[in-house]
């Protein structure tokens, strides 16, 4: 024989090394495997859960609309006593018939007062302006 070849132990020394280094390999690609396989079932369980989730969600019945929250009153008793004349009242107001309602002086300063009042009742939806200065409980 000569250096180039290769004798039969040599042969199958080299053939069980790269057994080895096969076997190694395939035991790398099964770990993967392993991993994946789990990582797939997790994924197919969370999916699972989302699908029965929207099931669910989507058979409830829907919801009943809520009606707006009742604007609230402040607690001063000027704004009391405005409500109160304008439930006893039966057209809409400006703020000199509600000052004679109230039996505030009609001074132009008390006036002006009370229409500021009643701007801001307007805005809080508590009256309606219905035209410039001109006041009444809102329509239901």
């Amino acid at each position: 024989m000569t250096g180039g070849e290769l004798t039969l132990g040599a042969l199958l020394v080299r053939l069980e090394e790269r057994e080895r280094v096969i076997t190694a390999q395939a035991e790398t690609a099964r770990e993967k495997i392993a991993e994946l396989t789990e990582l797939l079932d997790g994924l197919g369980s969370a999916a699972e859960e989302i699908r029965i989730t929207r099931k669910t969600l989507l058979e409830l019945p829907d919801p009943e609309p809520s009606a707006p929250p009742a604007a609230k009153l402040p607690d001063h008793r000027a704004y009391q006593q405005i409500v109160a004349v304008f439930t006893a009242a039966d057209a809409p107001l400006r703020a000199r018939a509600v000052c004679e309602a109230m039996d505030v002086e009609t001074a132009p300063s008390n006036i002006n007062n009370v229409r500021l009042k009643l701007k801001r009742l307007a805005d809080r939806g508590i009256l309606a302006e219905t035209e410039q200065g001109l006041f009444t409980l809102p329509r239901p």
